[in-house]
């Protein structure tokens, strides 16, 4: 492989990590879960982990852990081989928007709680949580419908795939 191309696999993964980073994960969860998304084979060891990212192999096994946890990695074994492997969870991605669906239920719920204790107040008091509610009333509303559709365009798309095989 040539340097340009293994540069800008770096810094891909480090682009993945700050992302990561910045919505509260650790940023090694995202250089981890960067590299899974271009490694080839699509499933790594600990150890080859370890040393794509220059991390600490307790770094990695910390962080793989946490990845599995929110269902983005699984880790896999292979027949006649005795280390366990990490790879992109199948379907990670819609996963981890349906857990969002739930975050926006507790969210219009808290904002209903809020409106509750404010009862009678100015509606200048009120217009935050107000705001808060109405506009997570319309992702619940919206989002299982975006979803759906989502989930019909990969059938379709599987569909097509089968077809041309």
């Amino acid at each position: 492989m040539n340097n340009e191309l293994r540069l800008k696999e770096k810094y891909f993964v480090e682009e993945v990590g700050l992302f990561f980073e910045q919505s509260g994960m650790p940023r090694m969860a995202g250089r981890i879960l960067g590299w899974l998304l271009l490694s080839d084979p699509p499933h790594q060891s600990l150890d080859e982990l370890a040393e794509a990212l220059m991390a600490s192999k307790g770094s990695i096994s910390t962080t793989t852990r946490l990845l599995i946890q929110v269902g983005l990695i699984e880790r896999i074994s292979l027949p006649g081989v005795r280390r366990d492997y990490f790879r992109i969870r199948p379907g990670a991605f819609q996963h981890s928007l349906k857990q969002g669906v739930e975050r926006v239920t507790i969210l219009r719920k808290l904002a209903e709680r809020g409106l509750e204790l404010l009862e009678g107040k100015a509606p200048l008091t009120r217009q935050g949580l107000e705001e808060m509610r109405d506009m997570y009333v319309f992702f619940e509303r919206e989002y299982p419908a975006l979803l759906e559709r989502w989930e019909q365009r990969r059938r379709e798309k599987q569909a097509t795939s089968e077809i041309t095989r």
